[in-house]
């Protein structure tokens, strides 16, 4: 049987902050890493699309159900979308 309590299965041991870390603040990581696989199919494809798409509809719906309780939300272009028609 082991001597310390935190050794137990299911239980982990907690990380400690340095004592010294000469001014610099803890780095800590949020959400996942987003790693673009190698190879990209057609069907990976359509699915971009479709999901681009139906966030599209979606987006268009609540602003337009915004608009009619009196607030005043708009869809914003992104700035590629932009850039594209300054060039024209």
């Amino acid at each position: 049987m082991t001597q310390k309590g935190t050794l137990f299965k299911g239980q982990q041991k907690k990380k400690s902050i340095p004592p010294n870390r000469h001014g610099k603040t803890s780095q800590t990581r949020k959400g996942k890493r987003v790693v673009k696989p190698s190879k990209v199919t057609k069907e990976m494809e359509t699915d971009k699309e479709l999901s681009k798409f139906i966030n599209y509809c979606n987006e268009v719906k609540a602003a337009t159900v915004a608009n009619k309780e009196g607030g005043q939300l708009s869809i914003v272009k992104t700035q590629k979308d932009s850039s594209n028609g300054a060039k024209k």
